[in-house]
């Protein structure tokens, strides 16, 4: 597929991702996002009446949560500590 994606780098993230996401995070989000974006362009591979960008923000959520979680006291977006 020859498509452009969506977002060429990190500056061209929409500022609620920018905004909100440490640097790393918004690394995770931008390379899943795009990935899925191009992989869901087919009706046929997404569930239900969902677009590809809806999709590709829900596995970008979702490979972010991976890593990183939300502190509920200061709502900020904190790396997960996990041993390997």
């Amino acid at each position: 597929m020859s498509e452009i994606m969506p977002y060429s780098s990190i500056d061209k993230l929409p500022p609620s991702i920018r905004n909100v996401l440490p640097a790393h995070a918004q690394h995770i989000f931008l390379a899943a996002y795009n990935n899925s974006f191009e992989e869901y362009q087919d009706p046929a591979k997404r569930r239900g009446s969902a677009g590809a960008e809806e999709v590709a923000r829900k596995v970008a959520w979702a490979a972010v949560k991976k890593e990183f979680e939300k502190d509920p006291e200061t709502g900020r977006w904190e790396p997960l500590f996990t041993h390997h």
